[in-house]
């Protein structure tokens, strides 16, 4: 069995159930019951700066 084939059924198994096993996790991890801030936080990062435009300060325009 030469090195292309072991790394195929690697990928092809595996490697496959590790990635569902991370988008799975991801999922749960976003849904936890801790999260509500962060994604409320993000979720208002574009009206950050609704009162005054951002500093330009450091920009070269």
């Amino acid at each position: 069995m030469d090195v292309y084939t072991l790394l195929r059924e690697f990928a092809d198994s595996w490697f496959l159930i590790g990635m569902f096993g991370f988008f799975v996790g991801a999922i749960l991890w976003s849904w936890r019951p801790g999260s509500a801030r962060a994604q409320q936080a993000a979720a208002l990062v574009p009206f950050a700066h609704d009162d005054a435009p951002a500093s330009r300060k450091g920009l070269k325009s």
